[in-house]
């Protein structure tokens, strides 16, 4: 079966398009529950979009291996991985906020190849094929080059960042907030990760950092803000995924990073 990268993006666009539409019809009760800790909520939504997802990669490409988040990992022995996120932000998505997004991302032989990020609530696409840089459309206009910021000085750079669930990480993280807070123009926490990465392509963000994300996190936003120039590095040069994992363009990365480390950040 053919693994042409670009071929790869169109099922994954088409299949973030399928869920989305899905997200959008939010019913009254989202029979929310928990999973890893009480405060990370997933919803009959979260099911029935990787439903949606699931069931066109089994009819496009049913000898691939899947890594889902509400599903987990098919194990199977094949060229092709889909990391799906059938929604990023749902506890945004549970309360209403709309920040929340579709993440679908195909690596072959390991490396991510392509990935698409769908915003449900704006409607605007983020999408790349590696090598080939990363754009940005909606349904009212056509495909832009995203492109990430050249801001290198720290003390003016607006960096996003997430929380873990478990309460001992929180501690930790709110910890190196606080030492990091002083030193950069703001931060933002939006509550997408994969939305997060994707602000970084656009220049709405000039750094983004987080730890303990799960690959479906990460395998798209990852690839799009790399395709829009930015640098994605785990922290004291540990690979993407482990630990800390640090997005920003190219004159800020080390700064941040050396703040980051300095602050206890790991």
């Amino acid at each position: 079966m053919a693994t042409d990268a670009a071929e790869l993006l169109a099922i994954a666009e088409r299949l973030a398009n399928a869920a989305a539409a899905e997200l959008r019809n939010r019913p009254d009760d989202l029979h929310a529950g928990a999973k890893s800790t009480p405060t990370d909520a997933v919803t009959v939504m979260d099911r029935r979009a990787e439903t949606v997802i699931l069931d066109g990669l089994a009819a496009a490409r049913p000898h691939d291996r899947i890594v889902a988040e509400e599903s987990g990992d098919n194990d199977r022995d094949a060229e092709v991985t889909w990391y799906v996120d059938p929604l990023d932000g749902t506890v945004n998505y549970l309360y209403g906020i709309p920040q929340y997004a579709v993440s679908i991302a195909a690596a072959v032989g390991g490396e991510v190849v392509a990935g698409v990020v769908l915003d449900v609530a704006r409607d605007e696409t983020y999408a790349a094929v590696r090598g080939c840089g990363a754009t940005n459309g909606g349904a009212t206009r056509g495909r832009e080059p995203l492109r990430c910021t050249s801001q290198g000085e720290p003390a003016l750079a607006l960096v996003g960042t997430g929380f873990a669930y478990a309460a001992t990480t929180r501690a930790a993280q709110a910890r190196v907030l606080a030492d990091l807070l002083p030193q950069v123009r703001d931060i933002r926490r939006l509550g997408s990760a994969a939305l997060d990465l994707c602000a970084v392509a656009a220049g709405r963000l000039d750094a983004y950092y987080e730890a303990g994300m799960h690959p479906w996190d990460w395998a798209a936003g990852t690839l799009i803000a790399r395709e829009a120039g930015a640098r994605v590095e785990g922290l004291r040069g540990r690979p993407q995924g482990e630990g800390v994992m640090l997005a920003a363009n190219p004159a800020l990365f080390e700064r941040l990073h050396d703040l980051l480390v300095a602050a206890g950040a790991s």
